[in-house]
């Protein structure tokens, strides 16, 4: 009897040794997280140019379009309402505000932008390796943006739903030289217009580490 005692015992000892390192083999409690937070995955960085921009415009066409914005700026102006900061900042900064309408002098929004916009800035992702650079050259790959409608081999072509824009943002993230989660990836239509900004960005914050639109 006490040796089938023993046995036993030492089949129990060898049984849950074999687990172990059955856990171990498959990495444990770690490997477990690792998959869970999508450590997996090999996220390549955003391209950096190392060739010229291809210019589409002439120097002298962004002149004329550059002059025709300051014109249209400078006598027609802009409406900002129910801004009272918004109206007393420009106020300040020299605009002509007469009521809710500031009209800009010629010249002053080319000075704000080139004394305050810098030529590139980090848009820092909740992983931090997935973080982009916008700017100076970098080049950051995005889904689309928009459309709404989706298709696909049972349903053809449809509006599309938030399941729809769940899954997508999924795709996304798992594609090594997908940079970006984009904005809209696609429009939930069933949703109410006024709320279904809030369901977009939190189905990019559930579904994916990289960066995502925030003008949702």
């Amino acid at each position: 009897m006490e040796e089938k005692l023993i046995e036993s015992g030492s089949d129990a000892s060898a049984g849950v040794a074999s687990a172990g390192r059955g856990r171990r083999a498959r990495g444990g409690a770690e490997a477990r997280r690792a998959r869970r937070t999508g450590g997996g995955l090999q996220q390549l960085k955003y391209i950096e140019r190392k060739i010229p921009y291809f210019e589409t415009l002439t120097t002298e066409i962004l002149e004329l379009v550059e002059n025709n914005a300051e014109t249209i700026l400078e006598e027609i102006g802009l409406e900002f309402r129910d801004d009272e900061e918004a109206l007393t900042i420009l106020k300040d900064a020299g605009a002509d505000v007469q009521g809710t309408r500031v009209h800009f002098p010629r010249g002053m929004c080319r000075k704000i932008v080139q004394a305050s916009a810098p030529s590139s800035f980090m848009q820092h992702a909740r992983n931090p390796e997935r973080s982009v650079r916008i700017g100076d050259g970098s080049t950051v790959f995005a889904p689309v943006y928009g459309p709404p409608f989706v298709r696909d081999l049972e349903k053809g072509r449809r509006y599309a739903t938030i399941e729809d824009f769940q899954n997508f943002v999924r795709l996304a993230y798992m594609p090594p030289l997908m940079h970006h989660s984009g904005g809209t990836v696609c429009e939930p239509v069933e949703l109410p217009v006024n709320t279904r900004h809030l369901d977009m960005n939190y189905a990019h914050k559930r579904g994916s580490q990289t960066n995502h639109s925030w003008d949702l």
